[in-house]
């Protein structure tokens, strides 16, 4: 792991690299500060906005996708996480300064919300369910159809099963993701966006933006093409996207 200290990383959107000319992040080990673990892309505005319009693009048929295939996806991101929790583990330990027990608690609890998601979707058959009827000749259906995209800004306490358990519940219903990591834990937060990839997730439905709460974060739970935000348990952020959420599906604060 130590090999990895110190690399450029980019963003990443609809699948691609992405580069920013804004000054990077430089994410140390509050372990030892003197530590660099990386130089992470600030995203602007306007990767908020390029990230937005590619998990639109990509949402479409995504939520067409039988519930079933996206189940397996997420199932096989589940599996990933199991194989590589020392490695996560690892990551979580320098980035955050948890204990080895305490981050791969942290990584085991990834891959379990994973399983719980899926879970849901399998018990209620997808969640569509026939109705009652009136008269013999109706056919009444209840359909729980996917809503769009959804932003997800992730905490730095739990950065890995924060973000999997607010990620996989969106993705397993059909829906789309624009991910800001905390600031403090943009390797972690990457590592999530490389399991959900070499799981087979298409491109676009997960789109990394690492970068500062007061720009990207900001921008991205305002955008418009967001239709649901979710955040993780901080006063400030909750109360300030509730009440300008009316609108959207549901304004989401993870515990």
């Amino acid at each position: 792991m130590r090999a990895q200290f110190g690399r450029e990383y980019p963003l990443y959107i609809g699948g691609e690299a992405v580069t920013s000319s804004a000054k990077p992040i430089v994410d140390t080990s509050p372990i030892d500060t003197r530590i660099v673990l990386g130089n992470f892309a600030t995203a602007t505005a306007a990767h908020v906005n390029q990230a937005v319009m590619a998990a639109r693009a990509a949402q479409a048929a995504w939520g067409r996708r039988d519930w079933r295939e996206r189940v397996a996806i997420l199932r096989r991101a589940a599996e990933l996480i199991r194989e590589r929790k020392f490695e996560l583990a690892a990551v979580i330990g320098v980035e955050v300064g948890k204990s080895r027990l305490e981050s791969m608690g942290d990584a085991e609890e990834s891959a379990d919300l994973i399983d719980y998601y899926c879970q849901q979707m399998e018990d209620a058959d997808g969640f569509v369910r026939q109705m009652a009827k009136v008269t013999p000749i109706e056919r009444n259906t209840d359909v729980l159809r996917p809503y769009g995209v959804f932003a997800c800004i992730a905490p730095f306490n739990f950065p890995l099963a924060l973000s999997t358990g607010m990620s996989s519940a969106a993705l397993v219903a059909g829906n789309a993701v624009v991910y800001k990591p905390a600031e403090d834990t943009p390797w972690t937060g990457l590592k999530l966006y490389e399991v959900y990839r070499d799981a087979g997730l298409p491109a676009g439905l997960f789109n990394y933006l690492s970068g500062h709460g007061p720009e990207a974060g900001e921008a991205l739970w305002r955008h418009a093409g967001i239709d649901g935000p979710k955040a993780s348990r901080a006063p400030r952020l909750g109360s300030r996207t509730r009440n300008a959420a009316p609108r959207r599906a549901s304004m989401s604060i993870d515990k």
